[in-house]
């Protein structure tokens, strides 16, 4: 007949256990890096595990005032190979959390 109050209890320990890991884990995300590029590393960007742009370098050499529209092909390029990593990494580390459960777009 429904749960004990130690049962009860114990759970919410645990669940307030797995939300101190989730909040660590998320923090973790902040500090990593991963690095997209484009044109064979004329182009790098840096993202954090919480998506943010935190470099850019673009060589010397891939910039032609003649051919603006590469250079900007190549730094969407690069941005959007950093963000589907960093996407990748907050999955591969936040689905530890979320294993067996069925919460889709929760990270």
């Amino acid at each position: 007949m429904g749960m004990r109050g130690g049962n009860m209890q114990n759970m919410m320990k645990q669940m307030q256990k797995m939300q101190k890991k989730m909040a660590e884990a998320q923090e973790e995300l902040g500090e990593k890096r991963v690095e997209g590029t484009a044109g064979g590393g004329m182009v790098t960007v840096i993202v954090t595990g919480h998506k943010e742009i935190v470099d850019v370098v673009i060589k010397p050499e891939v910039v032609d005032p003649d051919d603006i529209d590469m250079l900007q092909d190549l730094v969407l390029a690069a941005t959007n190979d950093a963000l589907k990593k960093a996407e990748e990494m907050t999955n591969q580390t936040m689905g530890q959390f979320t294993k067996g459960m069925n919460l889709p777009g929760m990270f």
